[in-house]
C-alpha cells in the first residue's frame, strides 16, 4: 500500500477554538500527522493536480474565500485567526458583503473552525494527496492506498466549513475517480462524527452511494445530521445509508453495523471504495465516546478488505495524539 503526505499539510496552526463555551487549546493540531507520519518510513510525493478537480466538488466563490480568508482578517486590522461569529441560519442566500465577519459566517457552521495564515495551503495540498492517490490506483492497480488528509474533509461541504474541515477530500476523491472511469463509486464513513458535508453533497446525487456509522447525532456533533431517517432526495433517494450508534460502543457492539453497511455498498455494486476513516472510534479519544480499542481496527479494516475492490483511504478525525499513529498503523496492516 502507497502512502501519501506532503509537508505543507502542517502549515494549518490556528492556536484555540470555541468549545462547550469556552477558549479551549485547538484539538485538531499538527501533532496529529506528526505522530502518524512517524510510524511510516515510506511515504510517497504528492502531486499537484490543480484546482479543477476542487472545483468539481466546491463552489468556486467558496474557494475564493477559503484563498484570501486570513489576509482578508489581517487586512481588517484584526489578529489571530479567523473565525465567524454571526451565521445565517435562515434563508441563507449569496451577498456580496463588505466585511470578513460576513464572509465567515456564510460559509461556516461552526465557530470550532478557524481559518489561519496557512489554512489554505494545507486544506489544498491536503486535497491534492487524496487526487494522489487516487491517480495511484488508476494507474498501478494496487488495491488500496493511505491519503494522510490533514486537515480533515468530511465535514466540509459544497460551500462551507466546519467540523475542522476546509476541503471535502472523500469527495473530491470520488468525483476524481469518476471522471478516471473507476466507478461506481461508494463512499464508507466511519469516523466518530457524522460526515454531514460529504452527506451533502452527495445527497440527490444517484451515482454516488454514501454509508455512515458513526455516534448518534441526537448526543453529539453535528447534530442536525445523520439520523437514520436521512436516505438520500429526488434521484439520490435510496443512496444515502446513516447507523448511528449510541456512546459506549465496542468493537463488538460496532461490526454489525460495519457488516451492514459492508452489505448495502456491496449490494448497490461499487467498483471503488473511498474510506474516510477517523481514529477517535478509540476508547481514548478525549473528544469522542465509544470504547473501540486497538486490536479492532485491523478486524474492521480486514473486512472492508474483503469487499475486493479498489479502496481509498483518507484521514479523517482522532484526536487521541499518544494512540494515533499505532491505530492508524494498525487500521492500515488490515488491509
Amino acid at each position: 500500500m502507497k502512502l501519501f503526505f506532503d509537508e505543507r499539510q502542517t502549515l494549518h496552526a490556528p492556536l484555540r477554538e470555541l468549545h462547550n463555551g469556552d477558549w479551549v487549546p485547538y484539538a485538531e493540531n499538527v501533532e496529529r500527522p506528526r505522530a502518524i507520519v512517524s510510524q511510516f518510513a515510506d511515504w510517497q510525493p504528492v502531486r499537484d493536480f490543480g484546482m479543477a478537480p476542487l472545483l468539481a466538488v466546491h463552489d468556486a466563490g467558496y474557494l475564493a474565500f477559503l484563498e484570501r480568508a486570513h489576509g482578508a482578517w489581517l487586512d481588517a486590522g484584526r489578529s489571530g485567526d479567523a473565525i465567524g461569529y454571526t451565521f445565517p441560519i435562515r434563508r441563507r442566500r449569496p451577498l456580496g458583503f463588505g466585511r470578513i465577519d460576513a464572509e465567515l459566517g456564510a460559509y461556516s457552521y461552526d465557530a470550532g473552525t478557524p481559518v489561519a495564515a496557512g489554512t489554505w495551503q494545507s486544506a489544498y495540498w491536503s486535497a491534492q494527496g487524496a487526487l494522489t492517490a487516487v491517480d495511484h490506483l488508476a494507474a498501478s492497480g494496487d488495491a488500496h492506498s493511505f491519503a494522510l488528509c490533514r486537515p480533515p474533509g468530511h465535514h466540509a461541504g459544497r460551500d462551507y466549513m466546519g467540523g475542522y474541515c476546509y476541503l471535502n477530500n472523500a469527495a473530491i476523491a470520488a468525483r476524481a475517480a469518476q471522471a478516471r472511469g473507476l466507478g461506481p463509486v461508494a463512499i464508507l464513513d466511519i469516523d466518530y462524527h457524522h460526515g454531514n458535508g460529504t452527506q451533502d453533497i452527495f445527497y440527490d446525487d444517484p451515482a454516488v452511494f454514501f454509508a455512515s456509522i458513526h455516534a448518534d447525532p441526537c448526543t453529539d456533533y453535528p447534530f442536525y445530521w445523520g439520523h437514520a431517517d436521512e436516505t438520500g432526495e429526488g434521484e439520490g433517494a435510496g443512496r444515502t445509508l446513516n447507523l448511528p450508534l449510541p456512546r459506549g460502543t465496542d468493537g463488538a457492539s460496532y461490526a454489525p453495523a460495519l457488516d451492514q453497511a459492508l452489505g448495502a455498498v456491496s449490494n448497490w455494486g461499487a467498483r471503488f471504495l473511498v474510506v474516510s476513516f477517523g481514529a477517535d472510534t478509540h476508547s481514548s479519544d478525549p473528544i469522542s465516546s465509544f470504547a473501540l480499542e486497538r486490536d479492532d481496527y485491523a478486524i474492521m479494516a480486514g473486512r472492508i478488505a474483503a469487499l475486493g475492490v479498489p479502496t481509498l483511504i483518507v484521514m479523517e478525525g482522532g484526536y487521541a495524539v499518544g494512540d494515533l499513529g499505532l491505530n492508524v498503523a494498525a487500521f492500515l496492516s488490515g488491509f
